[in-house]
């Protein structure tokens, strides 16, 4: 399972601001190891953020990110207290969520 997301989400004036930070290797299928074979790929395909069960961003992603992604993003709403939940699937059926409340 992939180490947990650092997430911080502050809300000024009724705009929140999300920050996220994911440890990932993202693998574009591309690189190869000091033995010459190809490293298969891995890398998040779908990232979703959600407040109070109500989703504010969906994304899909290649293999073009890099790795350990950083995800900035800001949405009308939200207040001190409530819950931002932030979550991803990679291309092998890995999958990690994480949430954090609003300050």
């Amino acid at each position: 399972m992939a180490s947990p997301m650092r997430i911080r989400a502050t809300t000024v004036d009724g705009v929140t601001e999300v920050k996220a930070l994911m440890s990932h290797p993202m693998e574009t299928g591309q690189r190869k190891d000091s033995a010459g074979k190809l490293v298969p790929a891995h890398h998040i395909t779908e990232v979703t953020a959600m407040h109070n069960d109500k989703v504010v961003l969906s994304a899909n992603w290649g293999a073009a990110v890099s790795q350990n992604p950083f995800l900035s993003f800001k949405f009308k709403g939200g207040a001190p207290g409530d819950k931002v939940i932030v979550s991803w699937k990679d291309n092998k059926g890995e999958s990690r969520t994480d949430e954090v409340a609003l300050r």
